[in-house]
């Protein structure tokens, strides 16, 4: 019989992803998501509890039920924007929904976390490309929030030996090629899907906040990475607390998820021209206050301790995943059926 993993946010963009390969990995997930955000369409891979992670009672009763083995942890608010103007929102959900989720994994004997972070943890970069031992200073309440995250998991794995691994993602990206799970978000903020569906007339003509940043081509870097490549590193994470390693390294073990490689806006833009046939309709505007002129992960203590490295290194590759889940209205059919 298959051990049962509880996938908080199983339901969204990157919880569904790795789902999909958490199955064919030979386990089977349990998907807990509020909906908020995630979509119903998406849980195809196992059984569905729909519950918030500030419900303590359904948090138990599907400990109880499912009695999983592990949690691999997606569930949050990710809106950077929003969590300035509404920190309460990010701290009630991302931190306090994590230190729920902790209890109830203390109470019911579960002692492996697989933990979704972000390279927002970081802060302004002091150097590039960041490394796991880049001093943490979160610019907004997202970013400290996982932070916050981070340090509860490891004081439970200190106070009470759970073992936890945090992956922080860069620019997460792209869609399943085999089709039947994709980006899809509502207000939708991420350059890729907004370039798509701007070239697709889905949208406005894209903006490009900034033209004049310290780059080749003056517009912002960063480092994308392929959603499977992210899925891929979380059961990479995953084998790694079950083999017992984890446990004579630190309770929690944190590891930069990116292929190395930046993009910059305009890169991007071309690249979907590229793969589309079709030019991208944008206007250029001012920059953002707090957005760096680059991004980029160095991933190396992934594949020397995970074994993991990204399939997908090309943003031209990476976007054709994206271009082909957009085009032919996939996320649509998907409501509809």
């Amino acid at each position: 019989m298959s051990e049962n993993i509880l996938v908080t946010g199983g339901a969204g963009y990157i919880g569904s992803h790795t789902c999909k390969v958490l199955a064919q990995a030979g386990y089977s997930p349990v998907t807990l998501d509020n909906l908020v955000y995630g979509h119903p369409w998406a849980v195809r891979f196992g059984p569905f509890v729909q519950a918030d992670l500030l419900d303590r009672a359904t948090l138990d009763r599907a400990f109880d039920e499912y009695r999983p083995s592990a949690v691999l942890h997606f569930a949050a608010f990710t809106y950077v924007g929003e969590s300035v103007t509404d920190p309460g929102k990010y701290y009630r959900n991302n931190a306090a929904g994590t230190l729920t989720l902790l209890e109830a994994m203390r109470d019911h004997g579960c002692g492996r976390m697989v933990f979704s972070s972000s390279c927002a943890v970081y802060g302004l970069p002091q150097a590039l490309p960041l490394t796991e031992g880049h001093p943490q200073a979160p610019m907004n309440p997202y970013g400290v929030s996982k932070a916050m995250s981070e340090r509860m998991m490891a004081d439970f794995g200190l106070a009470h030996g759970l073992r936890s691994v945090c992956l922080r993602y860069f620019n997460a990206a792209g869609a399943d090629p085999e089709g039947g799970l994709g980006e899809d978000h509502d207000p939708e903020t991420h350059l890729i899907p907004l370039a798509v569906e701007a070239a697709l007339g889905k949208r406005p003509p894209l903006q490009v906040f900034g033209s004049d940043y310290h780059t080749p081509d003056g517009t912002a870097v960063r480092d994308y990475v392929h959603v499977l490549d992210l899925a891929q590193a979380h059961v990479a994470a995953l084998r790694y607390l079950e083999s017992g390693e984890a446990n004579d390294a630190s309770p929690c073990s944190a590891f930069n998820l990116g292929t190395g490689r930046g993009a910059s806006v305009a890169e991007v833009l071309a690249a979907v021209a590229a793969v589309s046939g079709r030019a991208v309709p944008h206007t250029m505007g001012p920059r953002r206050a707090g957005d760096p002129p680059m991004l980029v992960a160095q991933a190396e203590l992934a594949e020397k301790v995970l074994g993991w490295r990204p399939a997908y290194t090309d943003v031209l590759e990476i976007i054709r995943t994206a271009w082909d889940w957009h085009a032919t209205g996939r996320g649509a059919v998907l409501l509809d059926s």
